[in-house]
């Protein structure tokens, strides 16, 4: 996740950064099972609470009250939805789109607290198209990894 989040681009009329944190999110689902997935996820948040610079744009209390904390209290959640998918076509597809949706409602409802009418425009719509690829990437990912990553996690 770390890494993901440092590939940080700001995109014009939103305080939100272009980052690949929604790919790590997913993949940690898929390949991780809902528990340790959500698990992982808050444990990246902790760290970054506690200072450590993971995040986007580096670390401390501030980022979670900052314009990405939505998104960034929605991963475990969005982690363990992306994992009830299992390795299934569809329904990891379906999971991975659920998932998206509770990030971009994290995110969402975190930004209309500011500026209700600029929710959307600043939390979805410079998103969507990019975080759908990410979905497809996620989905080819873990289709092909799943199997074998959940198997190594589990000593067989």
């Amino acid at each position: 996740m770390t890494v993901a989040s440092k590939i940080a681009i700001p995109l014009p009329g939103t305080p939100v950064p272009f980052t690949f944190q929604v790919l790590g999110v997913l993949l940690s689902g898929a390949l991780l099972g809902p528990a340790l997935a959500a698990s992982g996820q808050a444990l990246f948040l902790l760290v970054g609470l506690a200072g450590a610079p993971v995040f986007a744009l580096g670390g401390g209390p501030a980022y979670l009250v900052g314009p990405t904390g939505g998104y960034l209290l929605a991963y475990p959640l969005a982690a363990a939805i992306a994992g009830l998918g299992g390795a299934q076509g569809r329904r990891q597809l379906l999971a991975f789109l659920a998932a998206l949706a509770t990030i971009y409602l994290g995110g969402w409802s975190w930004l209309a607290r500011a500026a209700p009418e600029r929710a959307a425009a600043w939390a979805v719509w410079p998103f969507l198209g990019p975080d759908l690829v990410k979905v497809a990437v996620a989905w080819l990912v873990a289709h092909r990894a799943a199997g074998p990553a959940r198997r190594w996690l589990q000593g067989d």
